[in-house]
């Protein structure tokens, strides 16, 4: 990977996330949470959601690995979390279900617009030479974007706190259930990077995903 598609993925990394998060916050409001918008946190401002570690340090790390290795490295990462407060919420823990589901469905409803974006570009058949640059460029950012946003989804469904898979599990646990995995929350994070770097989770895991996506796009270029 050279800085040039460095740049690109950590661009495409940027705008799903930030509206991963815009979607959280968003969903809360029409819920009845104002805390988001209170916050500052209900905008499309890219400042209002960088997280030094997760947003910044954590892709570039990983692209710089990528770069130095020569090897594909997936853009992993997180935003700020939006503050929602489920008191506001007629039922708490269906409310933090549909909230904590937006962010997973606003990467998807992306991944879905690039691939359609995907076909007409590749269905395009530029003559002068600085659209078939301008072309190019669009294609390279759409694969990130794409396989980007599908990673996200996926790996934010996972059951583990504090990542979105986990609060539809606690919807769905009874309540000794919801206890236990409230005392595991803290240790959230430890579990992350215990299967991301301990357990490999990135080749056996992430990938896979991302070699199916580049599959999917060739499918679709090829049809």
């Amino acid at each position: 990977m050279n800085i040039e598609l460095i740049i690109i993925a950590l661009s495409a990394f940027l705008l799903a996330v930030v509206f991963h998060e815009y979607a959280h916050g968003k969903v809360a409001y029409w819920l009845g949470d104002p805390t988001a918008r209170d916050a500052g946190r209900l905008t499309l401002n890219p400042l209002a959601h960088i997280d030094p570690l997760g947003t910044v340090l954590l892709p570039l790390a990983l692209a710089l690995v990528g770069f130095l290795t020569k090897t594909p490295v997936p853009i992993l990462g997180y935003a700020k979390p939006v503050p929602v407060n489920p008191v506001y919420f007629r039922h708490p823990y269906r409310g933090m279900m549909i909230v904590a589901l937006a962010g997973p469905a606003m990467n998807l409803l992306f991944a879905a617009l690039g691939v359609g974006l995907w076909y007409s570009l590749i269905n395009t058949d530029p003559h002068p030479v600085f659209l078939q640059t301008v072309l190019k460029f669009s294609a390279t950012f759409l694969f990130f974007f794409i396989t980007i946003n599908v990673v996200l989804a996926v790996f934010n469904l996972l059951p583990i706190p504090p990542l979105d898979g986990s609060r539809v599990l606690l919807y769905l646990l009874p309540p000794r259930g919801k206890y236990l995995l409230h005392t595991l929350e803290p240790f959230g994070f430890v579990v992350i990077f215990a299967l991301l770097y301990f357990f490999n989770m990135i080749e056996w895991g992430i990938m896979p995903i991302v070699d199916w996506v580049q599959s999917f796009l060739l499918q679709v270029s090829a049809g």
